[in-house]
């Protein structure tokens, strides 16, 4: 197994205590958004078998059989088909949705086919992966996940007594749910900029003053002024993650995280298309062909097992997520061998092996290769379903 290396990301919404807290370093005063661990070209995580560092990435397209193992190889290819992350929210991300395997893959052909060049803002599918992903809450986390019932949501826009909002809840209460759902999201989208600049600024007042179940949106207008992403967050269940739990979003599902700090497992995509509370591009006709309008309640998720490894399940061979909690009396618990794997150390100080990690701290164990844990503390796995 190799002890890692791996690249913090300074994007704008980035925490910049969170990460260095988890690190036991000085903040430096620039935001620290996610810590990537895997093999994405991006940052590839780095590790050192005794001729200096390389890249995982290409470590692993040296000898893919060998570092992933024959089964994983030939389900998804000849590399590490997820991404581990450390996310630190200081503010609201974008609000976004993620495309299936089948829409990614029919977006990246046809950008591909019109010679749209990757790194062009306008660019939807960098790729042609989906991107289905797992967020487990370290610290208290907030983040919005899936549409609520629109009479619901109707309600939320009613209780802020915005006049221009009015044609908005008409709407909803004008067709069935996703319908409904479809047509104000469309309208939100579609509005004169200006207009919505206003409209938005009364909302964020309004809820504002309000408090309580309009906290969260608040916090959404005061760092988009203007953005009508802000109104079409109000069509979104809001959600509190507690430590140790986990939220599961699929393909088509609306979803921002506002802030917290938690791990973050994925398929190996940067699709992603977005809804608002960005200055990037907003494709919105690929963004209505791509989400999921029906009402649909957060999948909550809480870690399940009884034998030192607790799974967080979802439906996805991509990735897998577990946990495991070490107490310093118990026995050496061994990992199951057979898949590649990232073991990411979150708290207190664990041994792997002959490594001992502190917490931000991991490495990368290959597929047939076993590893035994000890300690005090908390380890994250992930690893593939082959």
């Amino acid at each position: 197994m190799d002890r890692l290396t791996n690249t913090v990301r300074p994007y704008a919404w980035g925490s910049t205590t969170l990460i260095p807290e988890l690190l036991g370093t000085e903040p430096t005063g620039e935001p620290q958004a996610e810590m990537w661990l895997g093999a994405h070209p991006g940052a590839p995580s780095r590790l050192d078998r005794g001729s200096g560092e390389t890249a995982l990435s290409e470590v692993i397209a040296a000898d893919p059989e060998r570092e992933l193992g024959a089964a994983t190889v030939a389900k998804f290819g000849p590399r590490l088909p997820f991404l581990l992350k450390i996310l630190a929210a200081g503010a609201p991300l974008s609000l976004q949705v993620h495309p299936d395997l089948a829409q990614a893959r029919e977006g990246h052909a046809d950008e591909e086919r019109r010679s749209v060049p990757v790194d062009a803002p306008h660019r939807n599918y960098k790729d042609a992966n989906h991107k289905p992903e797992l967020i487990c809450a370290l610290t208290p986390f907030d983040g919005l996940c899936g549409f609520r019932p629109p009479l619901e949501a109707a309600d939320l826009l009613s209780g802020l007594e915005v006049d221009s909002l009015k044609p908005y809840v008409d709407l909803l209460h004008a067709h069935p749910e996703e319908a409904a759902l479809r047509e104000m999201l469309t309208a939100v989208l579609s509005a004169d900029r200006e207009q919505m600049a206003g409209t938005v600024a009364e909302a964020t007042a309004a809820a504002t003053r309000l408090g309580g179940a309009y906290a969260p949106y608040a916090v959404l207008g005061h760092h988009y002024p203007g953005d009508p992403g802000v109104i079409a967050a109000m069509l979104l269940n809001h959600v509190r993650l507690q430590p140790g739990e986990a939220m599961f979003l699929g393909a088509g599902v609306p979803h921002a995280y506002i802030s917290g700090l938690g791990v973050e497992l994925m398929a190996n995509s940067d699709n992603v298309l977005r809804c608002g509370l960005t200055p990037k591009h907003v494709d919105v006709p690929e963004l209505l062909r791509i989400v999921k309008f029906e009402p649909s309640e957060p999948a909550l998720l809480r870690p399940e097992g009884e034998t030192g490894e607790e799974v967080y399940e979802t439906p996805i061979d991509e990735f897998r997520l577990s946990r495991f909690d070490l107490a310093p009396a118990a026995a050496p618990v061994s990992v199951p061998a057979g898949t590649p794997q990232i073991l990411l150390c979150t708290a207190g100080s664990v041994r792997v092996g002959e490594l001992t990690l502190a917490p931000g701290e991991s490495v990368f164990v290959p597929a047939g290769e076993m590893a035994e844990l000890s300690g005090n503390g908390t380890v994250f796995r992930a690893t593939v379903v082959a």
